[in-house]
């Protein structure tokens, strides 16, 4: 499938712009489980993954780039295009939480907090991007950002993944579903969702 194929150049691609976060053995619940410990990212999460991708991938305007965020997202493209020497304007919501702001705000990004919700956020950040030409890097809804995100799963693998159930944390259906997707290889029972997952992303 062509979403694996973009799972494994993103891989290639931000190799050695992110850290490869181990994996933690415990019986605490009772089994043997295995945790992915991507808050040891750069950002403290996996959304340094496409943001990386995404800047290495592009031809990035000399306006640099323009992301609205809930607080992660932005971290991260305000993490990446600092150590890329991309120009980065942050959009968040006035609920956003303290620490992202301050961590954004660290890495040098220009950064707006925005009235009302996300929506609002994106909103403005949509129109800074069209009156100044900088590159918007959406969240979740762009293939870059999706197969960035998706390496967390693939890099498990050559971590020795080895697991008949695979849980991940929902939050933007896009950002999760093609960690789902190379999950379905590894295990049976996660298949079919892994399929469901992939084809909402890809608007099917």
């Amino acid at each position: 499938m062509q979403w694996q194929d973009d799972i494994k150049a993103a891989e290639a691609r931000i190799t050695g712009h992110i850290v490869e976060t181990p994996v933690l053995s415990s019986a605490a619940f009772g089994r043997d489980i295995a945790l992915k410990l991507e808050q040891m990212q750069h950002t403290g999460s996996f959304k340094c993954r496409g943001a990386f991708n995404t800047l290495l991938a592009a031809d990035v305007p000399e306006a640099g780039v323009v992301a609205a965020s809930g607080g992660n997202h932005g971290a991260a493209v305000a993490f990446a295009a600092s150590q890329l020497g991309h120009r980065a304007r942050i959009f968040v919501p006035e609920i956003a939480g303290p620490a992202k702001i301050g961590l954004i705000q660290r890495t040098g990004a220009e950064l707006t907090v925005v009235p009302g919700e996300y929506a609002n956020a994106l909103e403005l950040a949509e129109r800074e991007a069209s009156e100044s030409g900088a590159m918007q890097i959406h969240a979740y809804d762009a293939p870059l950002t999706v197969s960035g995100q998706g390496t967390v799963m693939s890099e498990w693998e050559r971590q020795g993944l080895d697991a008949d159930t695979v849980l991940i944390a929902v939050g933007g259906r896009r950002a999760d579903c093609r960690s789902a997707g190379v999950a379905g290889r590894q295990t049976q029972g996660c298949r079919g969702r892994a399929d469901d997952l992939v084809r909402a992303a890809r608007g099917a």
